[in-house]
């Protein structure tokens, strides 16, 4: 079995259905789970069945039997091996059907807080995923939690930030979840300078998003960057950072401006117009 895996993982062509089939065929994946399982002190054999069901996973064959072996998956989330993990949370981005993914999601979440580069990368890929399914965003939002480390938290807002580039009813979903307000706190937090630019580079992300900057203006994010700016104690860093970030914000309000003058040559709105300007000073 492990010289099979290790095969089938490094053919260098594209693994088809076929391939998928007929490597199931001569192994189950009742026998890789148990071989995954128990095998774990055996030199090389969880790396070769892990890039083999990677790839088995990767195929429309292949990925039509995770949701027959959903306990497994549920276990892989919760393995001590990373590796496993990172298989799990992929597993899920392959799923062609809307599964169980209430009890999966909290697990992925775990996985996208606790787990390294690798696994957290893998997690996420697979709530955006579920994000885009129908039904998906009832699932995601309800379970995202503020409370854990400074990485975890920068994690989870990347992930919100992924969520926002999906789509303007998924941005929607977000903004009404009151997500942006973890991105608030960590823009506002004066105890981690790290962390608060890491915050700051995630909102320049945000503002770069089609579907991000009339969320954003409606936050009280443009205040805290000019408090960030204003703040001559802070390092130079964040101030530019934070003017690079209110630069992008603000480009938007150009358009405003420049349909507003616009109105200046109609008597019957210049009226408007100029008390408008004025407001703005």
């Amino acid at each position: 079995l492990a010289q099979a895996a290790a095969e089938f993982a490094s053919y260098p062509g594209i693994q088809t259905d076929a391939s998928a089939k007929e490597f199931l065929d001569r192994f189950p994946l009742a026998v890789i789970f148990s071989a995954l399982q128990c095998g774990a002190d055996v030199a090389g054999l969880e790396n070769a069945l892990v890039s083999c069901l990677e790839r088995i996973f990767g195929t429309k064959y292949g990925s039509s039997f995770i949701p027959h072996y959903m306990p497994f998956v549920q276990a892989g989330l919760q393995a001590y091996s990373q590796m496993v993990r990172c298989l799990a949370c992929k597993a899920v981005s392959y799923l062609l059907v809307n599964v169980e993914l209430v009890i999966i999601y909290p697990l992925l979440l775990n996985c996208l807080i606790e787990g390294n580069e690798l696994v957290a990368a893998a997690s996420t890929d697979a709530i955006v995923n579920i994000a885009r399914s129908p039904g998906g965003i009832d699932i995601v939002f309800p379970h995202i939690a503020a409370r854990c480390s400074s990485l975890a938290r920068i994690r989870v807002l990347a992930l919100i930030v992924k969520l926002f580039s999906i789509s303007s009813l998924v941005a929607s979903a977000v903004y009404d979840s009151k997500l942006l307000g973890l991105l608030e706190a960590e823009v506002n937090n004066k105890s981690d300078m790290l962390t608060t630019l890491s915050a700051l580079e995630l909102l320049y992300e945000l503002a770069e998003s089609p579907h991000g900057i009339k969320f954003v203006l409606k936050t009280t994010l443009l205040q805290l960057l000019t408090s960030i700016i204003s703040n001559a104690s802070l390092e130079p860093i964040l101030r530019s950072r934070a003017i690079l970030i209110s630069g992008r914000l603000l480009s938007s309000v150009r358009t405003t401006l420049l349909a507003i003058d616009a109105r200046l040559q109609h008597a019957d709105e210049c009226e408007s117009a100029f008390d408008a300007l004025g407001q703005i000073g």
